[in-house]
């Protein structure tokens, strides 16, 4: 039954010991990926101090260090929590096999003493031939072999026990160093985190001092978003018209041609609503079946205004408003489809001398604006992370996508479709 008891703490102890493993180098990777993030918004902030960008971006970049930086101590965290589990475990079977240890010697040392008291070899054969039958003396003989045999084996189960044990003290001592490297990163980070913030602070008391153009700024901001909102809401509606008006178009010519006398459905064309050919809904599902999946817009970046009205980080009396995201990326960049569709329109804004690109996916539909040039033009098909056009670097060396979604004239969240990175 002890047998039995221990080899099940055994394999219990091994496959937690494997989770802990599996868990651990996921959130090693993870980490590895955040700080790669982390470096990355630093670059990009460093940069906007170079060129002179406003001070709201560089609130933004301080933000977004701020919120990676809470990401990865959180994870150094968990692994802490892994390491002290792991700690934990090795510990108690250390302990169990020393409490073993110590009963198999004992147990071993008495077994000796009594097999020197009855070394010799006559005692042993007395022993034979003081039996009071055949029967019994084969007994004897069978009792001494098993005897010696139980020995043997009790002296190699303590050589297999007092290996486990070196493994045990060995893997407890790694796990010990690695904990100290851990909580050695933890403090590193943690004082990083916090010049962060004391930066941030520091900044948004600079705006303090000319609250008013600020406000000038973000409203001006807002405005251009509001405007660009407008255009594609435009756009879109008159894509959906457009298919729509294709469709009728195709059923006329087919039941003339069939010399139908059925008559077509004459209800206006909607703007806010295709009707779907069966390969647009094979398109449109196929799209809806890779929320949380689709590839960024832009190969890297970060977001830097997020979706819906929301109220400024630092003025809380003023609402952002954002139809998508914005992506902060590096100069140069260009914009790429997320999804395979069809390009419904290609529009340039006279006020900002940029271009926004439609892309139609059954009835989704994904914009991307501020571009500086166009690759597409209208009616053409694209693939998944095909170039779409350069996205515009200004004076100050902002390059920002806006991305937006929808379905029909329904807008969506960005966020929630692309793949977490």
């Amino acid at each position: 039954m002890n047998k039995f008891l221990l080899t099940l703490f055994v394999v219990f102890f091994t496959l937690s010991v494997s989770a802990q493993i599996d868990e651990k180098e996921r959130l090693e990777q993870r980490k590895e990926q955040l700080q790669r993030q982390l470096s990355e918004a630093k670059s990009k902030l460093q940069n906007e101090k170079k060129k002179e960008k406003s001070v709201l971006k560089e609130i933004a970049g301080q933000e977004e260090q701020i919120k990676i930086s809470e990401k990865i101590i959180s994870t150094i965290a968990k692994q802490a929590r892994i390491l002290d589990d792991n700690i934990y475990l090795t510990q108690l079977e250390i302990n169990k096999l020393n409490r073993d240890l110590k009963i198999m010697k004992e147990d071993y040392a008495k077994m000796i003493v009594k097999s020197y008291k009855s070394r010799s070899e006559q005692s042993r054969i007395m022993f034979v031939l003081s039996s009071n039958s055949f029967l019994q003396a084969y007994k004897r003989v069978q009792y001494m072999k098993q005897y010696a045999g139980y020995r043997k084996r009790q002296a190699e189960e303590i050589k297999i026990k007092q290996t486990r044990l070196g493994v045990a003290v060995a893997s407890l001592q790694t796990n010990k160093k690695e904990k100290e490297v851990v909580i050695v990163e933890k403090t590193k980070i943690k004082a990083e985190h916090e010049k962060l913030k004391q930066e941030k602070e520091k900044t948004a008391k600079l705006i303090q001092k000319d609250k008013k153009k600020i406000a000038a700024e973000i409203a001006k901001m807002d405005k251009e978003r509001r405007a660009i909102d407008k255009k594609i809401k435009k756009m879109i509606n008159d894509a959906i018209a457009a298919e729509n008006k294709k469709r009728k178009a195709e059923q006329l010519a087919a039941a003339k041609k069939s010399g139908s006398t059925v008559p077509v459905k004459t209800t206006p064309v909607s703007s806010t609503k295709i009707e779907l050919t069966p390969e647009g809904k094979l398109t449109s599902d196929s799209f809806k079946a890779n929320k949380g999946e689709l590839p960024w817009p832009t190969e890297k970046g970060y977001i830097s205004t997020g979706y819906g009205d929301q109220p400024h980080p630092d003025y809380k009396n003023i609402v952002i408003h954002n139809s998508g995201i914005d992506i902060t990326t590096d100069s140069g960049s260009s914009a790429r489809a997320v999804f395979a569709g069809e390009v419904s329109g290609v529009q340039v804004s006279q006020t900002t001398n940029t271009y926004t690109v439609l892309v139609r996916h059954g009835d989704f539909f994904t914009a991307y604006s501020n571009l500086s040039n166009v690759s597409v033009s209208v009616g053409n098909k694209v693939s998944a992370k095909q170039t779409l056009g350069k996205i515009k670097t200004n004076a100050k060396g902002n390059s920002v996508l806006k991305f937006v979604i929808n379905q029909n004239t329904t807008v969506l969240n960005p966020k929630s479709w692309l793949k977490p990175r």
